[in-house]
């Protein structure tokens, strides 16, 4: 028993290489597109324009508080139905970048709102204008608050895309699904499916501690 196991999961290698593959590029993409979204919603919700933010922030808090479950079947099975045919590849990129987006966006406003005002006043006073205050005064320190919990959100966000398997695609969650009727064990299965989100998710943790510790050190405190 224990060797024809052992041979499933063997014979499951190909199929598991390919899930851990759409897996990564599922996370990669919609963490690129997911990041920049975001940082943009997030500067812009701090702006003045007051109507603008309160849009954001009512998306913001929608997708913030529904399930992404229920996200990507309205993306995935709904637009169909009013005339936008999209591939499930497609549909759980637009769900995970949008998931992503949303929550970044918060991150990057607080990093912004935690910025002391009167480093601002200061370069205002200095002359420069808006968008060279975002450049070289208040991002360099919000990057420096927000990436913590951007660290969380990229983690989150390649565990989430294990939902991509309830709209057929073949990532490492629903290679688990098909290994299990191969080889009957699912607590070993699924065991290995978790090793291989680890195995994703911690080089990323360790890369975002070493940028983190760069930041600190090339940055320092802003002299104004």
């Amino acid at each position: 028993m224990i060797w024809q196991q052992f041979q499933g999961l063997i014979g499951s290698y190909p199929l598991a290489l390919r899930g851990l593959g759409m897996t990564v590029a599922l996370s990669l993409i919609s963490l690129v597109l997911g990041t920049l979204i975001g940082f943009a919603l997030g500067i812009v919700r701090t702006g003045s324009n007051q109507l603008i933010s309160r849009v954001i922030g009512a998306w913001v808090d929608l997708i913030r508080g529904t399930p992404f479950l229920v996200q990507i079947f309205l993306i995935f099975f709904i637009l169909p139905e009013l005339g936008i045919e999209l591939d499930a590849f497609t549909a759980g990129i637009i769900a995970l970048s949008n998931l992503a987006a949303c929550f970044i966006c918060e991150i990057v406003a607080a990093g912004i709102r935690a910025v002391p005002n009167g480093q601002v006043e200061a370069a205002l006073a200095s002359g420069l204008s808006r968008r060279q205050r975002i450049q070289q005064v208040v991002l360099p320190q919000a990057m420096r608050m927000s990436l913590p919990p951007l660290v969380g959100q990229y983690v989150l966000l390649i565990k989430d895309s294990s939902v991509v398997s309830a709209i057929g695609l073949t990532d490492l969650t629903r290679v688990g699904w098909l290994v299990v009727q191969r080889v009957p064990n699912g607590l070993l299965v699924f065991a290995i499916v978790g090793v291989g989100y680890f195995i994703v998710c911690y080089p990323l943790i360790l890369l975002a501690r070493k940028l983190e510790r760069r930041m600190g050190t090339a940055h320092g405190e802003v002299q104004l």
